[in-house]
């Protein structure tokens, strides 16, 4: 027996409205139930394959400068996708903590309307040693970004960057 993927994970939140609007309308996933008398709602980025991925109930208790989860990673389909996402994201003035390459991967790290560590990311198809991280320019053409993230590969500097 081996575990295949993660099927799901979830938080306990604050304000399930404010929580909902951010996960459906800024990211994007669809909501596949939800139970308002028990304060609770289902996400799925591909709900034709799974129900729910990620789910969000009231109840959280601890402090807002607690912290409480490390990260929650999507992975999305295309380097187009993560700039529009990184778009919606500045649109939204939502929190960003940096945007980055990991060599396999480009990378945004951001916080939700309750503090939560999120990443976004996009697999590059490089196999590099981790941890790498080191900061990029999304703003950039495609072309400029996977040269910079190349460069930054090759440089010879220390490959993890801390967070700005």
């Amino acid at each position: 027996m081996a575990i295949v993927e993660l099927g799901h994970t979830g938080v306990w939140v604050r304000d399930l409205v404010a929580m909902r609007d951010f996960y459906e309308r800024v990211l994007g996933l669809t909501v596949t139930d939800q139970d308002d008398e028990l304060g609770i709602v289902f996400f799925s980025s591909r709900p034709d394959e799974e129900h729910h991925e990620f789910v969000i109930q009231l109840g959280r208790t601890a402090a807002p400068d607690v912290k409480l989860t490390h990260q929650i990673s999507w992975r999305v389909d295309s380097l187009a996708s993560l700039r529009s996402l990184h778009q919606r994201l500045l649109a939204e003035e939502a929190p960003i903590q940096q945007v980055v390459t990991h060599g396999n991967a480009y990378g945004i790290y951001f916080f939700d309307p309750e503090g939560n560590r999120n990443e976004l990311y996009w697999h590059t198809g490089v196999e590099v040693a981790q941890p790498f991280r080191r900061s990029i320019d999304l703003t950039r053409t495609p072309e400029e970004i996977a040269a910079e993230a190349e460069q930054l590969l090759t440089d010879g500097s220390t490959a993890y960057q801390p967070v700005e």
